[in-house]
């Protein structure tokens, strides 16, 4: 009888313990900005698949607060005396989330694979005169030349980021997506419970090893102390904001500043703006009649007005600034060159040089993302502008990684193939001629929109080897001057970022690139 009665008491506290131990489980839920549907943060430049990068990856170095590089996975590293030859150590107890120790010979190839995509990377590879692993804790990297942003690509915040993975998987040709996701970052992703559309899981990695400095921006010490962080996919953000409200989630990435009179109010959420812009674009596809033609293109610089998609998109002034320069006002390589009378609606103008250009009518095939709330009403707008100008426009509506995918096509357009798309970038992304993706003019390397002028590609190359900040400053106004004329992208005005977090949701650090989750915690009820 005394036997049974602590078999029972045993199974009660077991039980007690276990619901303890369930209630002690620190779970973030958060609606993102888009859903996950492309898990290779390398395959193309998705904010999202960025994210979550970030989540299971680490890098050799991260920028910090100050926009400076430190190391990050590396513990020391040594510069020869010519600037010339880099040799990175790799810190002690790296492993990867499958258990294997993090070597030398994986981050030399994530390099590899990430430098074949990305413009920055591209520009840093070309420079590379040889990149090996000596031991398993090892890499030296040698220039071919003067190179002046070695340590700034290795850590890039933006675009398609330098995130470090095993060989095996890092081996996978860039054209391909990979198929495993196996990183040595602060969180593990569920794969089993990935359900895009509905959920995306990740969970705290237990085999990570943070730096000991404090976490600042991308750098630093990167604790998780969330258990589980659950990305709950509700593509209308009014409903997320219901949602918010009543207390079934902690957190909406994105909202717009129409929705900000039902949270303000509400003294358990914080609003908090982003603490720099994003900067709206439009991306044009240089393969694809009518244009390759340069002076159409040129024609669609003149039509479009920025006001007008600010209006629109962003509506609220304090949340939004017109800023015609194409790496962020403000900034340090900001200025006016050659954008005079430019994106202003100049629908006259344009109308001119199309007649000059010959422009026989076809339709310029748009794209429309219809699920992502900050973008959804950019191509309605760009559409409207560019038919006053006497451009035919096929407006053809998708959900955001649709659009991804489909951008990366170089078909016709009959066969699926585009003209025009919309995106945003952040700052980060554009503070210089080789972090802005868009100004990438080297042809079949410049996806999406394969824009090929050779006199760009000098002007960047020029600029990389450069060290003198004045002369630094001098070749990026030339090369805004070339972008506008030839139309590489055109900036559509720049806006600032609202996200809505639960009181409950502290040590918040989100930075001007992603939203990061480490050193997040959630208070309890």
């Amino acid at each position: 009888m005394m036997a049974r009665l602590a078999q029972v008491l045993l199974a009660g506290l077991s039980a007690l313990l276990l619901a303890t131990a369930a209630q002690a489980q620190s779970t973030l839920k958060i609606v993102m900005h888009a859903d996950l549907k492309v898990i290779d943060p390398i395959w193309v430049s998705l904010q999202i698949s960025r994210t979550h990068g970030y989540m299971i990856y680490d890098t050799l170095f991260g920028l910090d607060s100050n926009l400076k590089p430190k190391p990050q996975m590396v513990d020391r590293y040594e510069v020869s005396p010519d600037g010339l030859v880099y040799t990175f150590v790799l810190r002690d107890g790296l492993v990867w989330s499958d258990g294997a120790p993090v070597k030398a010979e994986d981050c030399v190839a994530s390099l590899n694979r990430w430098g074949s995509r990305d413009a920055m990377g591209q520009k840093l590879l070309a420079n590379i005169k040889e990149l090996v692993a000596l031991d398993d804790k090892t890499i030296r990297l040698t220039l071919s030349g003067p190179y002046a942003l070695v340590l700034e690509s290795l850590a890039k915040p933006g675009g398609l980021v330098p995130f470090m993975m095993p060989k095996r998987i890092a081996d996978t040709p860039s054209s391909q997506q990979i198929k495993e996701w196996v990183g040595s970052g602060p969180f593990l992703f569920k794969g089993d419970e990935w359900k895009p559309g509905e959920k995306t899981v990740y969970v705290k990695n237990p085999t990570y090893k943070p730096r000991p400095e404090p976490a600042s921006y991308f750098a630093g010490g990167k604790v998780a102390k969330l258990d589980r962080v659950e990305w709950v996919a509700l593509p209308d953000t009014q409903t997320a904001v219901s949602a918010l409200l009543a207390g079934e989630i902690d957190a909406i990435e994105s909202v717009t500043p129409d929705l900000l009179p039902l949270i303000e109010k509400n003294k358990s959420i914080e609003v908090v703006r982003g603490s720099l812009p994003s900067q709206y674009t439009m991306r044009p596809n240089w393969l694809n009649p009518p244009l390759d033609n340069p002076k159409i293109r040129e024609a669609i610089g003149y039509a479009l007005n920025q006001v007008e998609f600010l209006d629109a998109v962003v509506g609220d002034s304090r949340y939004y600034r017109v800023c015609k320069t194409y790496f962020v006002c403000g900034t340090e390589y900001a200025s006016d060159a050659g954008v005079a009378g430019r994106l202003e609606g100049n629908a006259a103008k344009a109308r001119e040089l199309l007649k000059e250009a010959g422009y026989d009518g076809t339709p310029l095939v748009l794209l429309q993302p219809t699920d992502v709330a900050v973008l959804a009403n950019l191509a309605p707008v760009a559409k409207a502008q560019l038919e006053r100008a006497g451009f035919k426009v096929d407006m053809q509506s998708m959900d955001w990684q649709t659009q991804a995918a489909r951008s990366i096509r170089r078909e016709p357009l009959n066969q699926g193939g585009w003209s025009l798309l919309t995106g945003s970038w952040g700052a980060l992304d554009l503070v210089n001629p080789i972090v802005t993706s868009s100004l990438n003019a080297s042809c079949d390397k410049a996806a999406p929109g394969w824009p090929c002028d050779t006199a760009i590609e000098e002007l960047r190359d020029r600029f990389a080897r450069e060290a003198d900040p004045a002369k630094r400053k001098a070749i990026a106004g030339e090369i805004q001057t070339l972008a506008v004329k030839a139309g590489t992208h055109w900036p559509l005005g720049e806006w600032y970022s609202l996200s809505a977090y639960s009181t409950k949701i502290k040590g918040n650090t989100r930075t001007p690139a992603a939203t990061t989750f480490w050193n997040m915690e959630k208070a309890a009820r």
